[in-house]
């Protein structure tokens, strides 16, 4: 089913756009949030919470890529269930580390609404398909998917050494990017 029309289902309240989400986007859904919790249950659960917050959020949202907008929900859900099932942990896993690595750039700008939030979310996009098609896919499966590094490595064939130092690269291209267009001091 075409994504505007689910979309156009949520907007009319049919119950229906649930099962229609659900059916497209449940597998790339719970990949994403299994990459954060390493539970099954836990992430088909997470999944659910995230329709149901599209639910609640369409209108007055509009998702242009309701993938996108369903994969973002369920990555902040997932988030916030594993730092409440870990809080007062010492607990230094993959997720920490790459929650750390992005964080020490993004955190460095300030944005005070929704509006400056989505304009740095474009710029990042932006910054991204500007890149090498490998730099992209390797960040975008770090950073988005929260893959480890021994299967991003797997996946591009890539030396656990090169996968790292793209990272760093990236991530520093992306600080001094994001600088000079004054999201970041």
């Amino acid at each position: 089913m075409d994504d505007h029309l689910i979309v156009q289902m949520f907007r009319d309240r049919d119950e229906d756009a649930l099962a229609a989400a659900k059916e497209k986007y449940e597998k790339y859904l719970t990949y994403i949030a299994n990459n954060v919790l390493h539970d099954r249950g836990e992430s088909e659960e997470c999944v659910s919470d995230a329709l149901l917050a599209a639910w609640e959020s369409i209108p007055p949202q509009n998702p242009d890529n309701l993938k996108t907008y369903l994969g973002k929900l369920t990555r902040e859900i997932a988030i916030s269930r594993w730092r409440k099932n870990t809080s007062g942990k010492r607990i230094r896993s993959d997720l920490v580390r790459s929650l750390d690595e992005i964080e020490e750039i993004v955190s460095g700008g300030d944005p005070d609404s929704e509006f400056e939030e989505a304009e740095l979310s474009r710029e990042i996009s932006r910054f991204l398909f500007s890149v090498d098609e490998d730099k992209r896919n390797v960040f975008i499966r770090r950073y988005w998917f929260y893959d480890p590094v021994k299967n991003i490595c797997r996946r591009y064939g890539f030396g656990k050494s090169k996968v790292l130092m793209m990272l760093k690269r990236t991530r520093d291209d992306l600080a001094r990017y994001l600088k000079e267009r004054g999201y970041l001091k």
